[in-house]
């Protein structure tokens, strides 16, 4: 808000003594300058908000705000030590980040693993069997098999963590990936 909006709120006998290069006009030009900060941010909120448009530190905050945090790496090592890094690109976070909510809606899915899987790491192919013949050829009830692309296999870590999180809490899974 510039000074002469700010002046206009100002009672009369205030507005009336308000003269340039004096104390009180001195005092709204400082208002003004302090609440410019505040109103560029809201003015440019949206891009904010939008993981597209975001920053890449917002884009990063984003991402924890929508619980896909545990899909970062951090260059210390440990959750919470050094820079969070996303192992397939900030552009692939970015677009999990726009799906977060639809995904989160139909978790543990075979559907949605296989869809976060494919958004998550910008690679499709992957197929999720539900109760997959062991190996005497029964049926391994409660147990899922990721069949996972090849071109997947540099991503292998992160495609772990997110069939460990994704998947239904009362299966066991392996994950395999297909020769070509």
């Amino acid at each position: 808000m510039d000074h002469v909006r700010i002046a206009r709120l100002l009672p009369e006998t205030y507005q009336s003594t308000l003269v340039p290069r004096k104390p009180l006009a001195a005092t709204l030009e400082v208002m003004e300058m302090l609440q410019a900060p505040a109103e560029n941010a809201l003015a440019t909120l949206d891009a904010h908000i939008d993981p597209m448009r975001a920053p890449p530190t917002f884009a990063l905050m984003l991402a924890r705000w929508l619980d896909l945090d545990r899909y970062l790496d951090w260059t210390g090592g440990r959750p919470g030590e050094g820079a969070p890094r996303y192992a397939a690109g900030l552009g692939r976070l970015r677009l999990l980040c726009l799906e977060a909510a639809e995904l989160a809606r139909w978790r543990g899915t075979r559907r949605t693993l296989e869809r976060i899987l494919t958004v998550a790491t910008g690679v499709s192919g992957y197929t999720v069997e539900e109760n997959p013949p062991g190996p005497k050829g029964v049926a391994r009830n409660f147990h899922l098999r990721v069949v996972a692309p090849a071109a997947a296999q540099p991503l292998a870590d992160l495609v772990r963590r997110i069939v460990d999180e994704e998947r239904p809490a009362y299966t066991t899974y392996e994950i395999e990936f297909s020769a070509a």
